[in-house]
């Protein structure tokens, strides 16, 4: 069984600072195999953001998967956004836009989805997935394949599709042929976990999206801050959704929710509160 920590949407520069210490704390105790952050490490992309998530992230266990998220590009310097529009990130976070970690269990791949030419959407292109290919064609079938971007292939019910992450059809295509199992991403600070079945038809095929809400941020949007704690166990996975409980000062487990994948790809097989 392998364990991962699902944390997005952070927000340095906005975050509730109360909830810093409790969150760490919990995700060292939890000793997950892999951290997964799935983009919006900043506010607004500015060197002292960048050095707070960066402290944050290495009070955090490793490896890590750390993807950037559009808050993560400059939005007010217009010659950095379109010039630089990463330099920041690779320089407080990492180097690797593309991150990959691989086990005898799982395989865990980053794709960066940020733009410089739009404010909230991001997108995949075609070299991004070609990069994808050749690294999945090199594992075992057996092994279970999740992948990382910051803008969602897939949404919850009451959200318009312009939110979908751009070439995301095209993405899925690939994403089918090589079994991909899991979808991870943050950006609409809700947390949704669901499959691909009913927005993208392929026979046979149906891959788990797990959305993680913002683990730090004030910016809430009407949901507590949250995290998930994924439990891989092939041919099940469990999803733990941890919220905020601020008359307790920390975080406590709100639903669990388990999948089992079958010959049609990834199901719900039960859901519980608490």
């Amino acid at each position: 069984m392998r364990t991962l920590v699902h944390l997005s949407d952070l927000h340095f520069g906005r975050v509730n600072d109360a909830l810093i210490g409790p969150l760490i704390k919990l995700v060292t105790q939890i000793q997950p195999d892999v951290v997964v952050v799935s983009g919006d490490l900043t506010q607004r992309a500015r060197s002292e953001q960048f050095k707070q998530a960066r402290h944050f992230l290495d009070s955090l266990p490793s490896p890590q998967i750390v993807v950037p998220g559009n808050h993560d590009v400059p939005l007010h310097n217009i010659f950095n956004r379109f010039a630089r529009p990463l330099d920041k990130y690779r320089s407080y976070i990492t180097h690797d836009l593309e991150p990959f970690y691989v086990d005898d269990e799982i395989a865990v791949l980053g794709i960066n989805s940020a733009r410089s030419l739009t404010f909230k959407s991001g997108r995949v292109n075609e070299h991004q997935i070609a990069r994808v290919q050749a690294r999945l064609s090199a594992l075992d079938a057996h092994i279970i394949k999740i992948i990382v971007t910051h803008h969602p292939f897939d949404l919850p019910d009451d959200y318009a599709d312009t939110q979908v992450v751009g070439r995301a059809p095209m993405a899925m295509k690939m994403f089918a042929s090589y079994g991909i199992d899991m979808l991870l991403a943050g950006h609409l600070h809700v947390s949704h976990t669901g499959n691909t079945a009913a927005r993208y038809i392929i026979s046979g095929y149906a891959a788990l999206v797990v959305q993680a809400g913002t683990a730090t941020s004030t910016r809430s949007r009407g949901e507590s801050n949250s995290f998930n704690v994924i439990q891989v166990n092939s041919p099940h996975i469990s999803i733990k959704r941890f919220t905020w409980a601020p008359e307790l000062g920390a975080f406590t487990v709100f639903t669990t929710e388990s999948f089992q994948r079958s010959a049609s790809g990834w199901s719900r097989d039960s859901a519980t509160k608490g």
